[in-house]
């Protein structure tokens, strides 16, 4: 069972859009976001002057995409004055630093190639970093330490409102996990299944929607009972590259989130459908029977 967790948040000018530092009662490591704008202000806070990792926010300017930039420094604030001159995309930066002098040079680059990674698997923006960082050797204790740190590091981050190290759907990478995942099964995702006129896809309902998986097929015909919303949305997902054409259908090429399970259904599907009822569990019971029944 997950245990819960207090966390700490202080505006420094009262509003939320300002500074913010967040730390997690009991751990050493800290956050602070900061809008592009106030940037120079974080010469005041020696949290900005350690060695950290930090995340720059904004969006692509090709694409017009939400983007992200992973880095770390020996000195957080002097590296972002050098983003501040040289980087244009972002907004925001997030920082990571510790509250003691125990988080090295080695440490955070360690971290970095770590968040790098997590990212790229989440792929919930575009990375604009163009490789994944080598991975400095640390003793084993020390690595341990720093997943660790990570872990909580992903928790503040998503507190601040960036899901940037969430992976949209779960995926055990070991046997204790694999263990505990099926003990705790249909807790938090729901495996479903949608069998429209031979048209075959697989999702998982989790906190956050419901998310198609790789290798679903979608429709290619669209009727007009189809919403503007969700016939621009399939544009969309054809012009990114996430379906594909597979000759008589498009395919999934990766996992896909998507607010509800209505609108999953019909952008599948190219018409508006109820998805709660087409949606069902190994056992063919509808979403909506699950739901009521629960």
């Amino acid at each position: 069972m997950s245990l819960g967790r207090t966390i700490r948040i202080y505006l420094d000018d009262g509003s939320v859009t300002g500074v913010k530092h967040a730390e997690i009662v009991n751990w050493t490591g800290q956050a602070i976001s900061c809008p592009r704008q106030h940037v120079k202000s974080l010469n005041d806070w020696p949290e900005s002057k350690k060695p950290g990792c930090y995340f720059l926010y904004g969006v692509d300017d090709e694409s017009g995409e939400p983007a992200v930039y992973i880095g770390e420094a020996e000195n957080v604030y002097d590296r972002v004055l050098n983003h501040l001159a040289n980087k244009d995309f972002w907004n925001e930066i997030v920082f990571f630093t510790s509250k003691d002098e125990n988080l090295t040079k080695s440490h955070v680059k360690f971290l970095e190639s770590e968040l790098v990674k997590a990212a790229k698997n989440a792929n919930r923006q575009l990375l604009l970093n163009g490789n994944t960082p080598n991975q400095p050797t640390l003793p084993r204790s020390e690595q341990a330490s720093m997943k660790e740190y990570f872990q909580n590091l992903k928790t503040l981050l998503g507190v601040l409102g960036h899901k940037t190290l969430e992976p949209l759907i779960h995926k055990p990478s070991n046997f204790l996990e694999k263990k505990l995942d099926k003990l705790d099964e249909l807790a938090s995702e729901t495996k479903l299944f949608l069998n429209v006129k031979g048209l075959e896809a697989q999702a998982i309902l989790n906190d956050e929607g419901i998310v198609v998986t790789e290798g679903s097929f979608a429709s290619k015909l669209v009727k007009d009972s189809l919403s503007n919303g969700y016939k621009k949305l399939r544009t969309k997902l054809i012009d990114s590259g996430v379906v594909i054409d597979n000759g008589n259908n498009f395919v999934f090429t990766q996992d896909y989130l998507f607010t509800s399970p209505s609108q999953a259904a019909a952008v599948l599907v190219g018409y508006a459908i109820n998805g709660r009822n087409h949606w069902l569990d190994s056992s063919g019971i509808s979403l909506k029977e699950l739901e009521t029944n629960s």
